[in-house]
Protein backbone atom coordinates (compact mmCIF):
# COMPACT_ATOMS: atom_id res chain seq x y z
CA UNK A 1 0.00 0.00 0.00
CA UNK A 2 3.09 2.41 1.01
CA UNK A 3 4.56 1.79 -2.46
CA UNK A 4 1.06 2.51 -4.68
CA UNK A 5 1.04 5.56 -2.59
CA UNK A 6 4.78 6.75 -3.48
CA UNK A 7 3.75 5.73 -7.19
CA UNK A 8 0.59 7.52 -7.15
CA UNK A 9 2.37 10.83 -5.61
CA UNK A 10 4.49 10.31 -8.06
CA UNK A 11 3.03 10.91 -10.76
CA UNK A 12 -0.03 13.17 -9.83
CA UNK A 13 3.81 15.65 -9.03
CA UNK A 14 4.91 14.22 -12.38
CA UNK A 15 1.33 15.18 -14.28
CA UNK A 16 1.57 18.77 -12.37
CA UNK A 17 4.72 19.42 -14.01
CA UNK A 18 3.91 18.73 -17.38
CA UNK A 19 0.62 20.16 -17.40
CA UNK A 20 2.34 23.22 -16.56
CA UNK A 21 5.56 23.23 -18.69
CA UNK A 22 8.04 20.95 -16.81
CA UNK A 23 10.85 21.70 -19.09
CA UNK A 24 12.66 25.15 -18.55
CA UNK A 25 12.38 27.66 -21.43
CA UNK A 26 13.96 30.53 -22.40
CA UNK A 27 12.30 34.15 -21.47
CA UNK A 28 11.31 36.00 -18.28
CA UNK A 29 9.69 38.88 -17.48
CA UNK A 30 10.80 42.61 -17.88
CA UNK A 31 11.75 42.60 -14.09
CA UNK A 32 15.04 43.56 -11.83
CA UNK A 33 17.10 40.71 -11.36
CA UNK A 34 16.50 38.40 -9.56
CA UNK A 35 12.40 37.74 -10.21
CA UNK A 36 12.54 35.02 -7.83
CA UNK A 37 14.50 32.81 -5.99
CA UNK A 38 14.40 29.73 -2.88
CA UNK A 39 16.88 27.57 -1.12
CA UNK A 40 16.58 24.79 1.21
CA UNK A 41 18.41 22.07 3.01
CA UNK A 42 16.87 19.10 2.50
CA UNK A 43 16.82 16.98 5.54
CA UNK A 44 13.47 14.59 4.75
CA UNK A 45 12.24 12.08 2.44
CA UNK A 46 8.79 13.54 3.06
CA UNK A 47 7.15 16.32 5.09
CA UNK A 48 8.75 19.95 5.20
CA UNK A 49 12.63 19.93 5.94
CA UNK A 50 14.74 22.35 8.33
CA UNK A 51 12.89 25.72 8.86
CA UNK A 52 16.11 27.07 10.20
CA UNK A 53 17.53 26.45 6.57
CA UNK A 54 15.22 27.38 3.87
CA UNK A 55 14.00 30.69 2.78
CA UNK A 56 13.15 32.10 -0.15
CA UNK A 57 10.68 35.38 -2.52
CA UNK A 58 7.49 34.25 -1.21
CA UNK A 59 5.79 36.37 1.80
CA UNK A 60 6.23 34.86 5.38
CA UNK A 61 3.52 31.50 6.04
CA UNK A 62 4.16 29.03 3.56
CA UNK A 63 7.07 26.15 3.72
CA UNK A 64 9.30 24.25 1.40
CA UNK A 65 8.05 20.62 1.30
CA UNK A 66 9.48 17.38 0.10
CA UNK A 67 7.68 14.28 -1.54
CA UNK A 68 9.12 11.16 -2.38
CA UNK A 69 9.22 9.16 -5.78
CA UNK A 70 11.82 6.59 -6.35
CA UNK A 71 14.12 5.71 -4.61
CA UNK A 72 16.99 8.30 -4.03
CA UNK A 73 14.18 10.89 -5.53
CA UNK A 74 12.67 13.63 -4.42
CA UNK A 75 10.15 16.47 -5.14
CA UNK A 76 10.91 19.88 -3.80
CA UNK A 77 8.34 22.31 -3.68
CA UNK A 78 8.79 25.95 -3.45
CA UNK A 79 5.88 27.77 -2.65
CA UNK A 80 4.38 30.87 -4.43
CA UNK A 81 7.66 31.52 -6.68
CA UNK A 82 6.24 29.24 -9.88
CA UNK A 83 7.13 30.61 -12.84
CA UNK A 84 5.71 29.21 -16.40
CA UNK A 85 9.35 28.32 -17.83
CA UNK A 86 12.52 29.23 -16.93
CA UNK A 87 14.80 29.88 -14.18
CA UNK A 88 18.12 27.95 -12.83
CA UNK A 89 18.53 25.32 -10.39
CA UNK A 90 21.96 23.73 -8.41
CA UNK A 91 21.91 20.86 -5.91
CA UNK A 92 24.89 19.46 -4.21
CA UNK A 93 24.74 15.88 -1.82
CA UNK A 94 25.84 16.25 2.24
CA UNK A 95 26.75 12.70 2.59
CA UNK A 96 30.11 11.24 4.47
CA UNK A 97 30.26 8.55 1.03
CA UNK A 98 30.95 8.82 -2.01
CA UNK A 99 27.22 10.52 -3.68
CA UNK A 100 26.41 13.13 -5.32
CA UNK A 101 22.65 14.20 -6.05
CA UNK A 102 21.39 16.08 -9.82
CA UNK A 103 18.28 17.63 -11.23
CA UNK A 104 16.09 15.30 -13.03
CA UNK A 105 13.71 18.40 -13.79
CA UNK A 106 11.51 21.38 -12.90
CA UNK A 107 8.58 23.22 -13.26
CA UNK A 108 5.71 25.38 -12.29
CA UNK A 109 2.52 23.49 -10.19
CA UNK A 110 0.23 26.13 -9.45
CA UNK A 111 1.79 29.06 -7.80
CA UNK A 112 4.77 26.95 -7.14
CA UNK A 113 7.76 25.29 -8.34
CA UNK A 114 8.87 21.96 -8.15
CA UNK A 115 12.10 20.74 -8.49
CA UNK A 116 12.98 16.96 -8.84
CA UNK A 117 16.35 15.66 -7.49
CA UNK A 118 17.93 12.58 -7.69
CA UNK A 119 20.05 11.13 -5.54
CA UNK A 120 23.24 8.57 -6.40
CA UNK A 121 26.06 6.53 -4.53
CA UNK A 122 28.96 5.83 -6.99
CA UNK A 123 28.56 3.05 -9.50
CA UNK A 124 24.91 4.44 -9.93
CA UNK A 125 22.74 3.07 -7.33
CA UNK A 126 19.59 5.65 -6.43
CA UNK A 127 20.18 6.51 -2.58
CA UNK A 128 18.90 8.76 -0.64
CA UNK A 129 20.57 11.54 0.74
CA UNK A 130 20.38 14.85 2.22
CA UNK A 131 21.27 17.72 0.13
CA UNK A 132 21.17 21.68 -0.49
CA UNK A 133 19.41 23.00 -3.18
CA UNK A 134 18.99 26.53 -5.02
CA UNK A 135 16.25 27.68 -7.22
CA UNK A 136 16.25 31.21 -9.30
CA UNK A 137 14.63 33.28 -11.72
CA UNK A 138 16.39 36.58 -13.06
CA UNK A 139 15.94 39.50 -15.62
CA UNK A 140 16.95 42.88 -16.46
CA UNK A 141 19.45 44.49 -16.94
CA UNK A 142 22.44 44.92 -13.95
CA UNK A 143 23.84 48.18 -14.23
CA UNK A 144 27.18 47.69 -12.02
CA UNK A 145 30.94 47.86 -13.19
CA UNK A 146 31.86 45.51 -10.71
CA UNK A 147 28.77 42.96 -10.14
CA UNK A 148 27.90 40.26 -12.94
CA UNK A 149 25.39 37.94 -12.66
CA UNK A 150 24.42 35.12 -15.65
CA UNK A 151 23.26 31.11 -16.38
CA UNK A 152 22.51 28.94 -18.80
CA UNK A 153 20.43 25.80 -18.74
CA UNK A 154 21.45 23.14 -21.26
CA UNK A 155 19.00 20.73 -21.64
CA UNK A 156 21.56 17.94 -24.16
CA UNK A 157 20.78 20.00 -27.11
CA UNK A 158 20.27 23.86 -26.43
CA UNK A 159 19.83 26.35 -24.45
CA UNK A 160 16.95 26.32 -22.98
CA UNK A 161 16.99 28.52 -20.35
CA UNK A 162 19.77 31.59 -19.39
CA UNK A 163 19.69 34.70 -18.22
CA UNK A 164 22.72 37.46 -18.59
CA UNK A 165 23.04 40.72 -16.75
CA UNK A 166 24.59 42.44 -19.12
CA UNK A 167 21.43 41.32 -21.62
CA UNK A 168 24.39 39.47 -23.87
CA UNK A 169 23.61 36.60 -25.67
CA UNK A 170 24.91 33.61 -23.76
CA UNK A 171 26.53 30.87 -25.95
CA UNK A 172 27.51 27.07 -25.46
CA UNK A 173 29.51 25.40 -27.94
CA UNK A 174 29.84 21.29 -27.93
CA UNK A 175 33.50 20.11 -28.12
CA UNK A 176 32.94 16.57 -27.73
CA UNK A 177 31.37 14.32 -25.74
CA UNK A 178 30.48 15.38 -22.15
CA UNK A 179 32.66 18.99 -23.27
CA UNK A 180 30.88 22.17 -23.79
CA UNK A 181 32.07 25.43 -23.98
CA UNK A 182 30.09 28.52 -22.47
CA UNK A 183 30.40 31.97 -23.01
CA UNK A 184 29.04 34.93 -20.85
CA UNK A 185 29.66 38.30 -23.02
CA UNK A 186 29.39 41.32 -21.20
CA UNK A 187 30.22 39.86 -17.99
CA UNK A 188 33.57 40.33 -18.18
CA UNK A 189 36.61 41.11 -15.82
CA UNK A 190 39.98 41.99 -16.16
CA UNK A 191 41.16 39.68 -13.89
CA UNK A 192 40.05 36.45 -12.45
CA UNK A 193 36.89 36.84 -10.44
CA UNK A 194 33.61 35.37 -9.60
CA UNK A 195 31.99 31.99 -8.42
CA UNK A 196 30.67 29.07 -10.91
CA UNK A 197 28.12 26.67 -9.95
CA UNK A 198 27.93 22.96 -12.03
CA UNK A 199 25.16 20.86 -12.08
CA UNK A 200 24.32 17.96 -13.76
CA UNK A 201 20.44 17.89 -15.36
CA UNK A 202 19.52 14.49 -16.28
CA UNK A 203 15.89 12.37 -15.56
CA UNK A 204 17.13 9.11 -17.30
CA UNK A 205 20.41 8.48 -15.87
CA UNK A 206 23.34 9.05 -12.73
CA UNK A 207 25.03 12.13 -14.82
CA UNK A 208 28.03 14.70 -12.60
CA UNK A 209 29.39 17.74 -14.39
CA UNK A 210 31.88 20.40 -13.03
CA UNK A 211 33.92 23.09 -14.12
CA UNK A 212 36.79 21.97 -16.52
CA UNK A 213 38.21 25.39 -17.38
CA UNK A 214 37.69 28.96 -16.67
CA UNK A 215 39.11 31.88 -18.93
CA UNK A 216 37.76 35.73 -18.51
CA UNK A 217 39.12 38.81 -20.40
CA UNK A 218 37.12 42.52 -20.15
CA UNK A 219 34.53 41.01 -22.72
CA UNK A 220 33.25 37.78 -20.87
CA UNK A 221 33.56 34.33 -19.38
CA UNK A 222 34.11 31.78 -21.23
CA UNK A 223 34.06 28.31 -18.85
CA UNK A 224 34.38 24.85 -19.70
CA UNK A 225 31.65 22.09 -18.51
CA UNK A 226 32.75 18.72 -17.97
CA UNK A 227 30.34 15.74 -17.48
CA UNK A 228 30.71 12.26 -16.52
CA UNK A 229 28.50 8.91 -16.22
CA UNK A 230 29.05 6.40 -13.76
CA UNK A 231 31.65 4.62 -15.14
CA UNK A 232 33.77 8.40 -15.16
CA UNK A 233 33.28 8.09 -18.57
CA UNK A 234 32.47 11.64 -20.49
CA UNK A 235 28.73 11.95 -20.86
CA UNK A 236 26.38 14.32 -23.08
CA UNK A 237 23.40 15.50 -20.71
CA UNK A 238 21.76 18.13 -19.53
CA UNK A 239 23.35 20.31 -17.25
CA UNK A 240 22.96 24.07 -15.24
CA UNK A 241 25.66 26.79 -14.85
CA UNK A 242 25.43 29.89 -12.63
CA UNK A 243 28.11 32.37 -13.03
CA UNK A 244 28.12 35.18 -9.67
CA UNK A 245 30.71 37.88 -9.22
CA UNK A 246 30.14 40.27 -5.84
CA UNK A 247 26.43 38.92 -5.83
CA UNK A 248 24.85 35.66 -4.22
CA UNK A 249 24.02 32.14 -5.88
CA UNK A 250 20.33 33.56 -6.49
CA UNK A 251 21.48 36.85 -8.04
CA UNK A 252 20.39 38.94 -5.05
CA UNK A 253 22.08 41.69 -3.88
CA UNK A 254 21.40 44.04 -0.73
CA UNK A 255 19.60 41.87 0.90
CA UNK A 256 21.48 39.29 0.87
CA UNK A 257 23.71 41.59 2.69
CA UNK A 258 25.69 38.32 4.40
CA UNK A 259 27.08 36.11 1.25
CA UNK A 260 30.48 35.33 0.56
CA UNK A 261 32.55 32.70 -1.86
CA UNK A 262 35.81 31.26 -2.59
CA UNK A 263 38.10 29.21 -5.49
CA UNK A 264 39.81 26.67 -3.42
CA UNK A 265 42.39 26.59 -6.40
CA UNK A 266 45.40 25.32 -4.42
CA UNK A 267 43.90 22.36 -2.63
CA UNK A 268 47.04 20.29 -1.25
CA UNK A 269 48.26 24.26 0.35
CA UNK A 270 47.25 22.79 3.96
CA UNK A 271 46.52 26.16 5.05
CA UNK A 272 44.52 27.99 6.61
CA UNK A 273 44.60 30.20 3.26
CA UNK A 274 43.07 33.12 1.48
CA UNK A 275 42.59 31.78 -2.23
CA UNK A 276 44.33 34.17 -5.21
CA UNK A 277 43.44 36.61 -6.54
CA UNK A 278 41.02 38.52 -4.32
CA UNK A 279 38.51 38.37 -6.81
CA UNK A 280 37.85 34.29 -6.50
CA UNK A 281 37.65 35.26 -2.75
CA UNK A 282 34.86 37.46 -2.12
CA UNK A 283 33.11 38.49 1.08
CA UNK A 284 30.49 40.60 1.10
CA UNK A 285 31.84 42.13 4.72
CA UNK A 286 35.34 42.50 3.53
CA UNK A 287 36.12 39.69 6.04
CA UNK A 288 38.67 37.30 5.04
CA UNK A 289 37.49 33.39 3.62
CA UNK A 290 40.44 31.06 4.06
CA UNK A 291 40.58 27.27 3.83
CA UNK A 292 42.90 24.44 5.26
CA UNK A 293 43.30 20.93 5.58
CA UNK A 294 40.74 18.39 6.72
CA UNK A 295 42.42 15.27 5.76
CA UNK A 296 42.95 14.01 2.76
CA UNK A 297 40.81 15.20 0.05
CA UNK A 298 39.08 17.39 2.67
CA UNK A 299 38.60 20.89 3.12
CA UNK A 300 37.33 23.13 6.28
CA UNK A 301 35.96 26.42 4.40
CA UNK A 302 35.88 29.55 6.80
CA UNK A 303 33.56 32.67 5.96
CA UNK A 304 33.60 34.93 8.39
CA UNK A 305 31.29 37.87 9.56
CA UNK A 306 28.52 36.52 7.34
CA UNK A 307 26.63 34.05 9.05
CA UNK A 308 23.10 33.82 9.24
CA UNK A 309 20.71 31.82 9.28
CA UNK A 310 18.76 30.69 7.12
CA UNK A 311 21.51 30.36 4.85
CA UNK A 312 22.79 27.57 1.73
CA UNK A 313 26.18 26.22 0.51
CA UNK A 314 26.55 24.96 -2.82
CA UNK A 315 30.10 23.22 -3.75
CA UNK A 316 31.09 22.32 -7.85
CA UNK A 317 34.62 20.49 -8.55
CA UNK A 318 37.18 22.67 -10.87
CA UNK A 319 39.31 20.16 -12.99
CA UNK A 320 40.19 18.20 -16.15
CA UNK A 321 38.80 14.68 -14.59
CA UNK A 322 35.94 12.67 -13.74
CA UNK A 323 36.69 13.75 -9.73
CA UNK A 324 33.49 15.15 -8.36
CA UNK A 325 32.96 16.89 -4.70
CA UNK A 326 29.90 16.92 -2.19
CA UNK A 327 29.34 18.49 1.67
CA UNK A 328 30.71 16.19 4.11
CA UNK A 329 28.01 17.33 6.84
CA UNK A 330 25.80 20.70 7.45
CA UNK A 331 27.65 24.03 7.53
CA UNK A 332 27.98 25.47 11.24
CA UNK A 333 26.90 29.23 11.70
CA UNK A 334 28.63 30.28 14.50
CA UNK A 335 27.81 33.79 15.70
CA UNK A 336 28.96 35.80 12.07
CA UNK A 337 31.01 33.45 11.31
CA UNK A 338 30.21 30.36 9.00
CA UNK A 339 32.50 26.81 9.17
CA UNK A 340 32.36 24.77 6.13
CA UNK A 341 32.98 21.39 7.91
CA UNK A 342 33.75 19.77 5.18
CA UNK A 343 34.28 20.05 1.94
CA UNK A 344 34.70 16.77 0.34
CA UNK A 345 36.28 15.55 -3.12
CA UNK A 346 36.37 11.65 -4.80
CA UNK A 347 37.93 10.34 -7.65
CA UNK A 348 35.46 7.43 -7.79
CA UNK A 349 35.49 6.56 -3.99
CA UNK A 350 38.69 7.66 -2.86
CA UNK A 351 39.33 10.81 -1.48
CA UNK A 352 41.61 13.38 -3.64
CA UNK A 353 42.77 16.97 -3.39
CA UNK A 354 40.40 18.81 -5.53
CA UNK A 355 40.25 22.31 -6.57
CA UNK A 356 36.47 23.60 -5.70
CA UNK A 357 34.33 26.52 -5.91
CA UNK A 358 32.28 26.93 -2.73
CA UNK A 359 29.48 29.55 -2.49
CA UNK A 360 27.57 30.74 0.42
CA UNK A 361 24.57 33.36 0.99
CA UNK A 362 21.98 33.88 4.11
CA UNK A 363 18.97 35.31 3.39
CA UNK A 364 19.89 38.86 4.94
Amino acid sequence: MRLLRSVVTRLLLLCAMVAAGTAAGAGAANAAVPDVWGFAYVDVTSGVPNLAYQAGSWAPGPTVSVSPGGTGEYFVRFPKIGIPKGGIAHVTAISQSAEWCQIEKWGQAGSDEIVAVRCYKYGGTPVYARFSIVFASSSGALASATQAYGYVYWDGTSIASDYNSALGANAVFPNSTGNWTVWLPGLGSLVQAGNIQVTAVDSSKPARCKVGDWGWSPNGQKIQVLCHDVADKPYDTGWTLTYHRERAITGAFAPPKLFAYTFDNTPANPGPYAPVPPGVNYNSQAGVNTVRTAGTGMRLVYFPRVGATPNNVQVTAFGPGPEYCNLLTLWTTSGSDVYVRDVVCYKGTTQVDQPSFVTYTSAY
